[in-house]
């Protein structure tokens, strides 16, 4: 299981980097669940990794858009995009509108990550209609996500049970993309993550001096990456 670690700042995404992330995302958690960061600073931080010589992957989230503004969306793919990342994130809320805008990203051309928000339960159908999704040079999608909207409802584990995630897992990786959980997660959450074999993790609070609003602390980027890469106890 690799870490994935929220970022809003070049400052933040070179601590990340350096306290041991696998990928590096960018967003404004003070705006959402993925809220999005000023093309500007997603440039910036982009660069500024790359000008020292982190390779790691970068995604970046286009913020909390309505799901029946497809074309709104899509401009916002394209502008995040072009800034240089590797992946686009675009929320997915179990809505009517929710299958067009599936359907609009697999044919955008941009490396987009849907992330499924779990608040109000996983629509499976909507899940597969993603997996199933392909574009012209293959799948559409390379990974897919699950994230929560409300961080003060708890944890990813709070909203959606044990069974329900493996299911997500198990669709996913049925499309042979990359699966990866977040939502309010925090290092007591390391084992049952691990027991589940995502991936990747997506963590900010678990990294933070306070709430996910706060600052960001290389210390506990490094604690946090020293747990997830520990090997779970052999059983007896």
């Amino acid at each position: 299981m690799r870490m994935l670690v929220s970022v809003r700042s070049v400052e933040e995404a070179l601590a990340a980097a350096e306290g041991g992330a696998d990928f590096i995302d960018l967003k404004e958690p003070r705006d959402g669940a993925l809220g999005g960061l000023p093309l500007a600073t997603i440039r910036d931080v982009v660069s500024a990794l790359r000008q020292c010589g982190v390779t790691l992957p970068i995604s970046a989230t286009i913020g909390d858009l309505p799901m029946d503004d497809v074309a709104q969306i899509l401009r916002r793919v394209e502008a995040v995009g072009a800034c240089g990342v590797d992946y686009v994130k675009v929320g997915i809320e179990r809505d009517a509108a929710a299958a067009s805008v599936i359907d609009a990203l697999a044919g955008c051309g941009w490396p987009v990550v849907p992330v499924f928000i779990a608040d109000h339960g996983l629509d499976d159908a909507l899940v597969a209609r993603a997996c199933a999704s392909r574009s012209s040079a293959g799948p559409a999608f390379l990974a897919i996500m699950v994230d929560t909207a409300d961080k003060r409802a708890g944890s990813l584990f709070d909203v959606m049970t044990t069974e329900a995630l493996q299911r997500f897992i198990a669709t996913v990786r049925s499309s042979n993309a990359m699966v990866g959980l977040a939502g309010a997660l925090r290092a007591m959450h390391v084992d049952q993550l691990a027991g589940l074999h995502p991936d990747f993790a997506g963590f900010r609070s678990a990294v933070c001096v306070g709430d996910r609003a706060s600052r960001l602390d290389m210390e506990r980027v490094l604690e946090l990456a020293a747990l997830v890469r520990t090997p779970p106890p052999m059983p007896v």
